[in-house]
């Protein structure tokens, strides 16, 4: 069984692990180079007030997936923006959805109308989480420069809270 709850900053550095080792297998997130916990408690900290933040924790209480939502300069006010990230190893057994629930939630409590999520073309995984959350296809963009120098594609989807 899952727990979800809010991240506090302790959690921050088991965060910062489990997102550099997707971040170092490298093909799921635009992400290129590693974070920190200080990195994650800055992010956590930024624009409080119109994000939430969740932490999924296995049976030992270890951080084995988080997601967050918050505004995006591209997205309009009643927009905000979507981040998931599960341990290595540990998709597909409920843990997105377990966080995907909390997250939906917060979104409605904090007057967002909808959901976007933008996810590289070639992240398979990702495509099909989103698309079983119920998000929908609504912007392509192509060849997108990522930090490391990377081409990529990304697809956007919209999920209505």
């Amino acid at each position: 069984m899952t727990k979800v709850r809010r991240p506090i900053s302790l959690d921050a550095p088991d965060m910062a692990r489990l997102l550099n080792e997707i971040i170092q297998i490298g093909g799921t997130t635009a992400l290129t180079r590693p974070v920190t916990g200080d990195d994650l408690n800055d992010w956590m900290a930024s624009n409080a007030d119109q994000s939430a933040w969740h932490v999924a924790l296995d049976d030992m209480e270890k951080v084995v997936g988080f997601q967050w939502i918050g505004p995006h300069p591209a997205l309009p006010p009643e927009a905000c923006d979507v981040a998931t990230f599960v341990q290595v190893g540990r998709t597909g057994l409920g843990i997105g959805s377990a966080l995907f629930d909390a997250t939906a939630a917060a979104a409605r409590q904090l007057g967002y109308v909808w959901i976007n999520a933008t996810i590289r073309a070639d992240n398979t995984g990702g495509l099909t989480y989103y698309q079983s959350r119920g998000f929908r296809d609504w912007h392509f963009d192509e060849d997108v420069r990522l930090e490391s120098g990377q081409i990529v594609d990304k697809i956007s989807k919209r999920y209505d809270v």
